[in-house]
């Protein structure tokens, strides 16, 4: 009777069977973490017991940044990078941490630089770089990524996305509680120059515009943000280099990493931002998941689940420092994008090992020429 190999024999056959996989069989076939949410919403909240021990009450507080308003602008006080999760999040300027946590927005600390000041140290990931079975899943997505045509995507056009998830609703450093799952929409401005509004979100019922907001005495032309990593657009992602090494190191250089945080989870999660609510042109999005390969500690999940309850092979890597896990799923046949998820890795006082934070999965994307506009008979363009 033959016997099944455990141990290294059992990761070699799984290897040689990865390896198979890249062989033709026949004719060849044609076919963008919420852990990351997690730490980021504790920041937010020790920014607000930080604020409320500092800090008064403002006395005139603006009704239109209120929880119950219909409008959510970002600004005032001092300025944060406001990075919305894996969920279509635009790099927006925040200094209202309500409204910015009622949007589904998290916060970061600013570009190319350590919550302490210093710079980020580029090209930080292990030579080593992922596992064997997650390097050749990752080529093999990459082929699929360069062979997909992409139309590009004008600059008074708008990238539309259309979501299902949920998200922890659980109480703060307390026991997870993923919540109903929903729809969610996303519409993000390409223009290229310095721009205020954004773009909008609807979710829940409701519209909420994402739009910078102006601190007091400041012009407005001065806090606009332009096209770049805090506001990916088309033609910027365009602009990235697409050798995957060099684009490793840019992404190194220009990825904030807070005091004790792992920096190779950083730059993992800000690629997952990337590719999974964005359209890129092929080749960019080929170097993202070649430059990923290069990333120490990233793995391959055999089955994974998303939010709409397809099945798909994942990219993941572990965030040990705060025990999750997120995973990229991926069509286990056509190798396309699925969607996102964040599992606990090991049992915490906040939950069991294998325990979902939160999920999403992308439903459909397109390019609308009007914000609050659905895609219907107008151009589709195929999940990167």
């Amino acid at each position: 009777m033959n016997s099944t190999p455990v141990g290294p024999e059992k990761e070699q056959l799984d290897e040689l069977r990865e390896l198979e996989g890249l062989l033709p069989a026949g004719p060849a076939e044609q076919v963008l973490p919420p852990g990351r949410r997690a730490h980021h919403k504790d920041v937010l909240m020790q920014l607000i017991d930080n604020d409320s021990a500092g800090h008064s009450a403002n006395p005139n507080p603006d009704p239109s940044e209120s929880a119950g308003s219909s409008s959510r602008r970002f600004g005032g006080g001092d300025l944060y990078r406001v990075w919305e999760r894996r969920w279509a999040r635009p790099a927006l300027v925040a200094g209202v941490v309500a409204a910015a946590l009622a949007a589904g927005l998290t916060v970061g600390i600013g570009p190319g630089r350590e919550a302490d000041g210093t710079a980020a140290r580029p090209g930080a990931s292990s030579p080593a770089g992922g596992s064997r079975s997650a390097v050749v899943t990752l080529d093999r997505i990459a082929a699929v990524a360069m062979r997909t045509g992409v139309e590009p995507v004008d600059d008074g056009q708008f990238v539309y996305v259309r979501s299902t998830g949920a998200d922890n609703e659980g109480v703060f450093d307390g026991p997870v509680k993923l919540g109903k799952m929903h729809e969610r929409q996303v519409w993000f401005s390409q223009r290229q120059e310095p721009v205020t509004d954004v773009g909008l979100i609807r979710e829940n019922g409701q519209d909420w515009p994402i739009e910078v907001g102006v601190p007091d005495g400041m012009k407005a032309k001065d806090a606009a943000v332009p096209a770049g990593f805090d506001r990916p657009t088309y033609a910027w992602l365009a602009s990235l280099p697409t050798d995957p090494e060099a684009l490793l190191k840019t992404l190194y250089a220009n990825t904030r990493v807070e005091k004790g945080d792992d920096r190779d989870q950083e730059v993992f999660d800000r690629i997952g931002d990337l590719i999974s609510e964005q359209i890129m042109p092929s080749a960019t999005a080929a170097a993202f998941y070649k430059a990923t390969a290069r990333i120490a500690g990233v793995t391959k999940v055999a089955d994974a689940v998303d939010a709409a309850g397809r099945h798909g092979i994942a990219i993941a890597r572990e965030d040990t420092r705060h025990a999750t896990r997120t995973e990229w799923i991926f069509d286990p046949r056509t190798l396309d994008y699925l969607g996102v998820r964040t599992v606990f890795s090991r049992d915490t006082a906040r939950a069991k090992a294998g325990t979902v934070y939160d999920t999403s999965a992308v439903m459909e994307r397109a390019v609308v020429n009007k914000r609050g506009q659905e895609p219907a008979d107008h151009r589709r363009a195929r999940q990167s």
